[in-house]
């Protein structure tokens, strides 16, 4: 197993905060995986994203103890900029990514590559690939302040995959985006790990992580309290004690096992396939 990511212990206090973000936050993560992190607003998804990019502690102080490594750079020990060429970071609020000295989608995403002096004619290669990778080569002319919330998401992932980074960690990529929108980018991403890429999603959205991510991390008061395959932590009736409802799979489950129609053993469903094989299951029983 190659890691590409490894916490010891990671704590973190925001400047002037009366309690820590993140405490004592542990983990692994292997290369060419894709980790979902869930929990509620506050639970400190944001933060660990930050700290996996070395946003946390260089560009926001506080205070830090532990240790992130990522492909075996120390983040607090390492330039922000010497990470970003391994770890590529997509934020929630996408108009915050944007150089702001650039006309079109196209400049904006080439941005970086013209910083790193990469040649014109590969630059305009990198650029037209991660275009089309987030869904948005017919936006390429347009002003990135005159698109709507959505389409200024998909500019700030492509911004990050002309990078071609080992690491992708995308906080809540998909808030603007339409049900449809959102699936191509959880597929974008899936793609992207059968390529030998690692993505850490913080996201909400259940049922697209239950179909497509191999791990689950549920975050609560800055703490990891669930931690397993999507299967089994999207299920737990732990989510429910920290405020977290389960997607409509669950739900779904949920009622039947209450009204007999789901074997009192049997897990709850996090995926379609897993709901429909718990419902035929039931109904042969009841037969």
């Amino acid at each position: 197993m190659v890691l590409n990511i490894s916490l010891d212990n990671l704590a973190y206090t925001y400047p002037a905060a009366d309690r820590p973000a993140l405490d004592g936050i542990t983990f692994d993560i292997e290369e060419g995986s894709f980790t979902a992190l869930v929990g509620r607003n506050n639970a400190g998804k944001t933060s660990l994203c930050y700290a996996l990019a070395g946003v946390i502690p260089h560009l926001y102080g506080g205070d830090m103890a532990g240790r992130v490594l990522v492909d075996g750079l120390d983040t607090r020990e390492s330039d922000v900029a010497d990470l970003a060429l391994r770890v590529g970071l997509v934020m929630q609020n996408p108009a915050s990514q944007f150089s702001g000295a650039r006309f079109t989608v196209f400049e904006e995403v080439a941005f970086g590559l013209e910083n790193r002096g990469v040649p014109r004619d590969l630059m305009a290669e990198r650029v037209e690939r991660a275009l089309r990778l987030a869904g948005i080569a017919d936006l390429a002319r347009r002003s990135p302040a005159q698109l709507s919330g959505g389409q200024q998401q998909k500019v700030a992932l492509a911004s990050v995959l002309v990078g071609d980074p080992d690491v992708l960690v995308l906080d809540e990529p998909t808030t603007f985006l339409d049900p449809s929108g959102a699936v191509r980018v959880f597929e974008t991403l899936d793609g992207l790990c059968r390529e030998g890429r690692t993505v850490i999603l913080a996201e909400h959205r259940l049922e697209w992580i239950a179909r497509f991510a191999d791990r689950v991390l549920v975050l609560d008061g800055g703490r990891i309290v669930l931690d397993g395959p999507p299967a089994e932590v999207l299920a737990a009736p732990e989510l429910a004690r920290i405020g977290l409802s389960g997607n409509r799979y669950t739900e779904v489950a949920r009622l039947a096992r209450e009204r007999g129609m789901w074997d009192a053993d049997r897990p709850l469903a996090a995926t379609l396939e897993s709901a429909v094989a718990g419902l035929e299951a039931g109904r042969r029983r009841g037969r």
